[in-house]
């Protein structure tokens, strides 16, 4: 009887036995620097694997990982030995030949091996994976990779919008995080800020964060207004800080929901410098600028080839020539790229008064964009000249974006998002 029996892979009915590998510091081995290297390459090298790549050539993106040292790459074609020491190998050349011989040698040497060319050849096959909340999800269904990726998307999906329950039964350490909830549209958060806003014991909300998110909050949720709404009822900072505060000291998870992103003018530094006063940690979560967002989502691209070259963010909630300002709006004018006002719609007709003192073209497009992002949103042209009658006529209401400049006639109206 001969002393190893032969295992060369067959199709087979058999399921596959699903396991977690761990690559931390061993040897793996790519052979194929195109597009699949470059769609697998990422998850090995968070892993932590050592990681050869052996192909003549690879796309630019699999280069820039070998220049930055995340992989070894040598440049030449497969040779028989190349697998030896391996633990894992990702089979994934064009060359038949090469691949059939990679993976006799893999057969050989007990080194289980991907083939991206044929999957009843391989020893293991790659799992659809998503990831979300701490927990990674791997899904194989045979050999239909679509069916595969359907289900993982699903699965994650249903962890990230808490359709699918997955409990902690550990002690979960409180948090306090300044969550940006983006510009509006609720689908807008990133996936950290909705996790996080999921875990919460305690939400201090404001009036421009996605509101549609907090009808998903269980009801034990205490949800704590912030709302600052101008020459309205509002809650002083220094409340919202004590807030911040004596419930984190309480030993609950607090999430403080902003509109936008916490540091772009959302006073998110003195709420995390409140909180560093009293020795509490705090986590930051960006969020996707209203001064970006808006605009685009309006079909004003900030930026455009062979119109502007940079953008600008102003705060208009004080007039140019309010003591308390601090923009030099006379710079401003002689900028030639976009100008985006936040918080403006008030001030606007003494920020266009300014802007053409100061030398700027009184027939400047402008746009204002309300409620960006929503199903409310709408937007308003005009120009410098005209952008205060305009304001009143058309009863342009806060919130709103301000663009100025050129892009203002760029594009559609309205872009889908």
């Amino acid at each position: 009887m001969a002393e190893h029996a032969d295992h060369t892979a067959q199709p087979t009915t058999h399921p596959a036995y699903p396991v977690g590998l761990r690559l931390a510091g061993r040897r793996v081995v790519v052979l194929g620097g195109g597009q699949v290297a470059q769609r697998r390459l990422p998850a090995l090298i968070a892993a932590g694997a050592d990681i050869t790549l052996i192909s003549p050539s690879a796309t630019p993106s699999v280069e820039a990982m070998a220049e930055a040292g995340e992989i070894t790459w040598t440049k030449r074609r497969y040779e028989d030995g190349d697998l030896a020491d391996a633990w894992y190998a990702l089979v994934a050349t064009t060359d038949p030949a090469s691949n059939a011989a990679a993976s006799a040698e893999a057969e050989r040497t007990r080194t289980w091996c991907v083939r991206s060319d044929d999957a009843e050849a391989a020893t293991a096959w790659t799992p659809a994976t998503g990831r979300s909340e701490g927990v990674t999800v791997a899904v194989l269904t045979g050999h239909d990779p679509r069916r595969s990726a359907t289900v993982r998307d699903a699965i994650v999906e249903g962890l990230r919008d808490g359709s699918i329950a997955a409990p902690q039964h550990r002690a979960r350490t409180p948090f306090v995080a300044l969550v940006g909830g983006g510009p509006g549209d609720p689908d807008l958060i990133t996936v950290r800020g909705r996790r996080l806003l999921a875990e919460a014991d305690v939400v201090i909300a404001d009036r421009l964060g996605p509101r549609d998110l907090l009808d998903e909050l269980p009801p034990h949720v205490e949800v704590i207004d912030a709302a600052k709404i101008p020459y309205g009822r509002f809650m002083a900072q220094e409340a919202i800080n004590n807030a911040l505060i004596e419930h984190a000291k309480a030993g609950r998870s607090v999430v403080r929901l902003k509109g936008g992103d916490p540091f772009v003018f959302g006073r998110g530094m003195e709420e995390a410098q409140a909180l560093a006063v009293e020795g509490i940690a705090c986590t930051v979560v960006p969020g996707i600028s209203s001064s970006i967002s808006v605009p685009g989502a309006a079909g004003i691209p900030v930026t455009h080839r062979g119109v502007a070259h940079e953008f600008t963010v102003v705060s208009g909630h004080v007039a140019p020539e309010d003591p308390r300002s601090l923009v030099d709006w006379a710079s401003l004018a002689k900028l030639t790229g976009t100008l985006v006002i936040l918080m403006g719609v008030d001030k606007i007709g003494k920020i266009a008064e300014a802007l053409i003192a100061h030398g700027k073209n009184p027939e400047t497009p402008l746009a204002l964009v309300q409620e960006g992002t929503t199903a409310s949103q709408r937007r308003v042209d005009a120009t410098l000249a005209t952008v205060a009658e305009t304001v009143r006529t058309q009863e342009v209401r806060p919130p709103a974006v301000i663009v100025i400049g050129d892009v203002v006639a760029e594009g559609p109206d309205r872009l889908v998002m």
